[in-house]
Parts: C-alpha cells; structure tokens; sequence
C-alpha cells in the first residue's frame, strides 16, 4: 500500500510564502540551451540568493529559467549582464552562437499559479513514488508512494536529478538496512525527510539555514502528519560539533561541491560505522575532487549516476 505525500513544493522553498492571489510579482525569464537549464539554475538563485528553477518543453531544444521578485529592482541591468558573463565563461562551447534572451515582466501570482495547470504533469521517480499535482487525478499502483505536490512561485517540478537520485537510493536503501535512521543537511522543503518518514525511517532529521525553509518544511510535515517523526532545526555545518553529534545510518547531503569538501569530516561524523551517505547537487567535472576527499576519510563509493551535467553518489563508511 502506497503512502501519500501532500507538499506545497519540491526541494526548494517558495519565493514569497507571503504571496496571495492578488500580489505583484515580476518573472524573470532567460531562454537558455537545454542543456544548461540546471547550471544557469543555480547560477540565477546564487545571484538573486532566492530560488530559481527551469523549465523545459519536451519539444523545444531550449528551456526557460526563471525566478520570481516582489520588487522590480531585483532585476538591474548590471545583474543581467553579471549573469551573461558567467555563463559565457563558464560553459562557451555550449553558449557559442547563441542568443542572450533575457526578460522580466510583471505578473499577478494567480495568472501564474493557474498556468501551471497546463504544463505540470505527473512524474514517477524510481519503483514507488508518484508525483502529481492535486488536480491531477491520475492513481498509483499499489507499489507506489504518492507525493501530492503543488508549485508555488518557484518551478519545483521534481525533474530535478540530484533530488530524484536521493528519493530513489533513500528507497533502495531502507530495505537494506535494519530500522534506519537519517539525516538531512540542507532540507530545502523537507521532501526527503518527509518521504523517509513515510517509508519506515526513524529518527529523521532535517535541518537549513534558511529560514524559510525550516518554516516550509515544518508546515510540510504537519500536513503530512509526520511532525511527530521528523525533528527539524535552523542549524549549518559549521555550528555542528563532532563531539556530540548523533549518528545515523544514512545522511543525505545535496549541497554544492565547496561545502562537500570543506566540511566532508562534519558530515562523516554524523554517519554510523556501515552506514551510507548520499552526495548530490554536484557537478560531472567537480565530483572526482568530491569522491577523492571523502574517499580519502575512509568512504567507499557504492553507486554514481550522472544525469544532464550532474553527477551524484552514494558511499559507505566501513563498520
């Protein structure tokens, strides 16, 4: 029997929880070769440090990143070009003979809570878990664990392949493992901790040090009714101390490749001896400097996946 997920969004918090139907808000959109919507991703939410997601038609060879400001003055011309510099710097074969398309237009949060209706689409990731819209009426096989999920002003579609590789090895892996526990750094909404919560394991732990997301995810987990199974806290890694920390059997860390390596013994020391970590949000060219330092503290690599640019891996510490 297949468990059931309700969330407001996937892996990153909404851009203004505070929005009603009759806000103002300003879309940022930049059309982008598909196979840089997740890079330029990251490098739009870096830059307007708020999230920024993509999307992208099946039909197209584009993809549209996009962001969503309250304020008109988020979006300068100077930033527009900052974020032009570092893509043609990071990734010029890619962006050879291409076109910057770059737009900011207002719009009201209802226009586009109502568009989403018409490109949100169910997605299955890995053997048990469904995701869909609440308007979507499509069922699960009993196999599966349905997560009820609706965008808010963010493009959390759950296509994203560093959360699906987790959600899927946080499957795979409670089955392999006796009672488990886990541990979330850098929960963003919640959603691993709410789907480990809901496939058996416990304790789990979720912890940001964004706010907003520790408030989304607490409200996640209320409605899903695992407030009583998750413990979540504002925290980073640098207030965690080794000499207390608990230990758990699978950690999930989907952070940028910088914070990996540079608090790699932090995390190892939040994982029980046999226990195994999930390293994602990273990179194809920056994992072997990630693998090579936490292989270097006693991990051994079990399983990669590479999807699009990124690269994500699962490690086992010996018993």
């Amino acid at each position: 029997m297949g468990v059931i997920i309700y969330l407001n969004h996937l892996n990153q918090p909404t851009m203004s929880s505070a929005a009603t139907k009759d806000t103002t808000v300003w879309q940022i959109s930049i059309e982008v070769p598909k196979c840089l919507d997740e890079p330029v991703t990251e490098l739009l939410s870096a830059l307007l440090e708020q999230p920024a997601s993509a999307y992208c038609p099946l039909e197209s060879d584009s993809a549209i990143v996009s962001a969503f400001i309250t304020e008109r003055s988020q979006w300068s011309r100077e930033r527009n070009h900052q974020l032009k510099r570092q893509v043609l710097e990071f990734f010029p074969g890619e962006t050879k003979n291409q076109n910057w398309k770059a737009t900011c237009r207002k719009i009201k949060a209802n226009d586009w809570q109502e568009s989403w209706k018409r490109h949100f689409k169910p997605l299955e990731i890995g053997s048990r878990l469904l995701i869909k819209p609440s308007w979507n009426r499509r069922k699960p096989r009993k196999s599966q664990s349905l997560i009820v999920l609706d965008p808010g002003l963010s493009f959390g579609t759950g296509q994203h392949a560093t959360t699906r590789f987790c959600l899927e090895e946080i499957e795979r892996l409670q089955s392999k493992l006796n009672n488990p526990s886990l541990l979330d750094v850098g929960t963003g909404s919640g959603i691993l901790a709410i789907a480990a919560a809901k496939l058996g394991y416990i304790p789990v732990k979720a912890f940001d040090f964004d706010p907003d997301s520790v408030t989304v995810t607490r409200d996640n987990a209320e409605s899903n009714d695992v407030s009583d199974l998750i413990r979540v806290s504002r925290s980073d890694l640098t207030k965690l101390k080794p000499e207390t920390a608990s230990k758990y059997d699978l950690v999930c860390a989907n952070l940028m490749h910088d914070l990996l390596k540079s608090h790699a013994e932090t995390i190892l020391n939040r994982l029980k001896p046999g226990g195994y970590l999930l390293l994602a949000g990273i990179l194809t060219e920056q994992f072997p400097a990630v693998k090579e330092c936490f292989q270097r503290l006693g991990c051994k690599q079990i399983k990669t996946q590479i999807e699009k640019e990124w690269k994500s891996g699962s490690f086992q510490l010996p018993a």
